[in-house]
């Protein structure tokens, strides 16, 4: 190869276009990447063309990269996608978040907050590609989204932090990608930052992810002295100055002898993927870099090797060499397995093919203030047009996708067709939310939802003001829709309407948007603990009522033997009379009082439950006894016996998993003993964590997610659900 200097985008054998010609942002400074609608040539399935924005061309499936942004909060996701649009001609200058003008963040409380809280999409163009960006939030509380990214993406880039490190999030998100084998790519970003270390965090990769990671570049300088990388793969620099990028063969001296070496360790692992390369690579044989780059598109998307790029988004520099590499060596939708779904009671693999039947799944809904709620769907089968009809497989409802959009934040263009692979908008649809289905009338196709984990925090929220009761549940109900990791309950016991999310900020956030959008202010207060009671002991009581107020009067008068339950137990109503001293028809009056004063409440003023009712004796009144009047006698009868005999306190029990590393396992053990936890064994949770399950009264874990996150520094995971009622050992 010539080494003259050469231009960047001869990297990954890209066509991109010169870094330089950036320095005029604009479509019009490149060549389409579409083909031309004239003279096309026949093509297969898999390369179904569909109309671009407005130029009279057309794309092929395959050109689509479906890619999700992840990482830990703060790592500069966001930045990294705004650097992306800019180097792609899309913005002629990057926003910042901290100036709350990027791109993809849309909602007024990422700006105040100066960080993202919400999925958000950009679709864009670079060299032969469509990118469908997925930039997730990187916060925990915000992760759901991160997660349903992982979904619908096809390649993960993993931003990490060049800086502080792989930090706890970058760990979670990672093992999410890997349970789901998605393709990973590691940006480390930051590099032009103080204290930022290439080495460190290559290997703190490596410490925790293993062999397969496998640096593709060094870093030419670091901090204020980064200026560009060395391409390990073809030994040559690309150097970066005031927006433009140049290449060459000659390497800085300070990073040749490393360069070579690091060059002989890549070539050794990649040549390993593919048995004739590395034949031919022991036997001396020279290996092409295009040979090369085959052997690591093959070994990134089988998930055996894991490409680590490093660069500055803020400074834009290595961001066009990110975008060849997406564009080059990662896979299409085409080339990643099918997507299993459900049909009828089985399951089937549906792969993306455009001239399959159509079927797409709705991953997020966002409510525009403009447009109403936009419905982000990937394209999973088939291709879409505008004013097609097919059928939300949850409602069984018919919607016509009267507008398909192409998305870039928070602004939206109308296209045509989407092709299978594709993500895309669409608006005015009847009733979609969040995990819903969409195809052909008759199918039975159905795709599985992203599960979340249920909501652990909550807060009880009403309305300020009586007229917003009504308009509160309405809109708590379309939060919840375009954020399934939201939850919503009336609890009957407690009368509270309780909003859960994550974590404190997660609801916080909900609320605020809440009275952005709907104009709705709320009071907000502690979750009541639903405590129940039941009776000390088994007792023998009289229930009368009698009332003479001239005419018809009432009259009934019920022996009740009343006894507890085993927990769970329910309430039994027995009838023991004989005689008929109590008319067979007025007898159920009883009970039904009897259950009427449990639901009102025990000495304490929670609901009795667990109670056996046995009717032995009463007295009734041929003209004055009714079906009320035994209902008192039996409310009456229930209130003696508690006055007689006392009733217990019960408290909600939850079960809980705690999943931490396992150097943490003392301390979360130490900790749910002093909440009065009953630990009930450990399991090993692999990667070096442990899941310590406990019982756990309700009332000491409402404040636990927050205390559990500070406790371990973000590492910890928390599941609560409901478990049993059990005796409050300090009843009041």
């Amino acid at each position: 190869m010539d080494r003259s200097t050469r231009n960047s985008s001869e990297v990954f054998g890209a066509n991109t276009a010169s870094v330089s010609s950036l320095e005029k942002p604009g479509r019009s400074n490149r060549p389409c990447r579409y083909r031309p609608k004239s003279g096309r040539r026949a093509v297969s399935s898999r390369t179904t063309r569909t109309t671009c924005c407005g130029r009279g061309c057309d794309i092929v499936s395959d050109s689509i990269r479906n890619i999700a942004l992840v990482g830990h909060q703060g790592n500069g996701k966001t930045s990294l996608a705004e650097a992306m649009l800019f180097r792609a001609g899309v913005v002629t200058r990057p926003g910042r978040v901290e100036n709350g003008n990027t791109v993809l963040d849309t909602q007024p409380e990422e700006h105040d907050r100066t960080q993202s809280l919400t999925l958000g999409l950009a679709s864009f163009e670079w060299s032969d590609c469509r990118i469908n960006l997925l930039d997730a939030p990187g916060y925990a509380d915000f992760i759901g989204d991160a997660m349903t990214a992982l979904h619908v993406a096809d390649v993960a880039v993993f931003v990490v932090d060049g800086v502080s490190g792989l930090q706890v999030n970058d760990e979670l998100l990672w093992q999410a990608a890997a349970e789901r084998s998605i393709p990973r790519i590691v940006f480390i970003n930051k590099m032009d930052k103080e204290r930022a270390s290439f080495d460190q965090t290559l290997a703190g990769l490596r410490d925790h992810f293993g062999a397969g990671v496998e640096p593709l570049d060094l870093p030419v300088g670091e901090a204020s002295e980064f200026t560009g990388v060395a391409d390990l793969l073809s030994e040559h620099v690309i150097l970066y100055d005031t927006g433009s990028a140049t290449t060459s063969d000659e390497l800085p001296a300070d990073i040749a002898d490393r360069e070579h070496e690091q060059h002989e360790h890549l070539v050794e692992d990649v040549v390993e993927i593919e048995d004739d390369l590395l034949a031919r690579y022991l036997d001396g044989d020279a290996i092409s870099v295009p040979e090369l780059e085959h052997a690591l598109r093959r070994g990134f998307a089988g998930g055996s090797l894991w490409p680590v790029l490093c660069g500055s988004a803020t400074e834009a520099i290595a961001i066009d060499r990110l975008l060849d590499f997406l564009c080059h060596i990662a896979p299409a939708p085409s080339e990643v397995p099918g997507v299993e779904v459900r049909n009828g009671n089985g399951s089937d693999s549906v792969a993306c093919d455009p001239s399959g039947d159509q079927l797409a799944f709705v991953f997020k809904t966002q409510t525009d203030e403009y447009v109403g709620q936009v419905a982000l769907m990937k394209v999973l089968s088939g291709t879409l047009h505008a004013d097609d009809v097919l059928v939300d497989q949850r409602t069984g409802t018919k919607e016509r996708l009267h507008n398909l959009l192409r998305v870039l934040g928070s602004k939206h263009t109308p296209i045509d067709t989407a092709v299978a692979g594709d993500i895309v908008g669409a608006i005015k649809l009847t009733d979609v939310t969040t995990g819903d289905t969409l195809a052909p009338i008759g199918s039975s196709l159905t795709v599985t939802p992203v599960e979340h984990k249920r909501p652990v925090y909550g807060i009880a929220v009403a309305a300020d003001s009586a007229g917003d009761e009504d308009k509160l549940s309405t809109a708590l109900a379309e939060l919840v829709g375009d954020d399934p990791t939201l939850e919503v309950v009336r609890d009957s016991e407690t009368h509270q309407t309780v909003l859960r999310g994550a974590g404190d900020v997660h609801v916080q956030v909900a609320l605020t948007r809440l009275q952005r959008r709907y104009g709705i202010t709320v009071r907000t207060e502690p979750v009541k603990i639903a405590y129940r009671e039941t009776l000390l002991a088994p007792v023998e009581t009289e229930g009368r009522h009698k009332k003479q107020s001239g005419g018809h009067g009432q009259f009934g008068v019920a022996t009740v033997r009343f006894e507890p339950l085993p927990r769970n137990g329910g309430y039994e109503f027995v009838d023991a009379t004989r005689g008929g001293v109590i008319p067979k028809s007025l007898i159920p009056a009883v009970g039904k009082g009897v259950a009427e004063s449990m639901e009102r409440g025990g000495r304490h003023g929670f609901p009795l439950v667990d109670l056996r009712a046995t009717v032995l004796d009463g007295k009734h009144h041929s003209v004055d006894s009714d079906d009320f009047s035994f209902r008192m006698a039996g409310a009456l009868a229930l209130r003696a016996a508690i006055d007689k005999v006392g009733t217990l306190i019960l408290e909600p029990v939850d079960h809980v998993e705690v999943t931490v590393p396992s150097s943490l396992q003392g301390d979360v053990m130490a900790d749910l003993g002093r909440r009065r936890g009953q630990i009930e064994g450990t399991e090993p949770a692999g990667d070096g964590e442990v899941t310590v399950i406990a019982s756990v009264p309700t009332s000491e874990v409402v404040d636990y997610p927050v205390a559990l996150r500070s406790m371990t520094h973000g590492r910890g995971r928390l599941a609560l659900s409901f478990e049993r009622y059990q005796e409050r050992p300090d009843p009041r």
